[in-house]
């Protein structure tokens, strides 16, 4: 199953990942093999991943606000987006998008990662 892979969920579970390199440019390493080239410029962020299997995959953040733009390109080809908007009171955020197959998401999440 195809899946949105945000930044910020990128490095989450099992895998530690080691990083090195500056606040502009980092390539990281995690424990299932995979690796990042993270670039950050202004309110920017892009990676592009791959893995030991040469399979390759990138995303693209913007921050504006409390608001934040990814969108990104699978290890299959496929295009992917997701727009998240945080809560004036920082209790939570609004997502939607659509992921890699083409289906539409929305949900609302707290910040405890309840989400409806």
């Amino acid at each position: 199953m195809k899946r949105v892979i945000l930044l910020a969920l990128m490095f989450a579970g099992s895998a530690q990942a080691a990083c090195y390199g500056s606040d502009s440019y980092q390539t990281c390493y995690d424990d299932n093999g995979n690796t990042y080239d993270v670039m950050r410029s202004g309110d920017t962020t892009t990676v592009y991943g791959s893995n030991q299997h040469g399979d390759t995959w990138e995303q693209r953040s913007y921050h504006n606000g409390d608001t934040t733009t990814t969108y990104g390109q699978d290890a299959d080809g496929d295009y992917w987006d997701s727009t998240t908007i945080r809560d004036s009171d920082g209790s939570g955020y609004m997502q939607h998008g659509t992921d890699s197959d083409g289906n539409s998401f929305s949900r609302y999440c707290y910040d405890d990662d309840l989400c409806y």
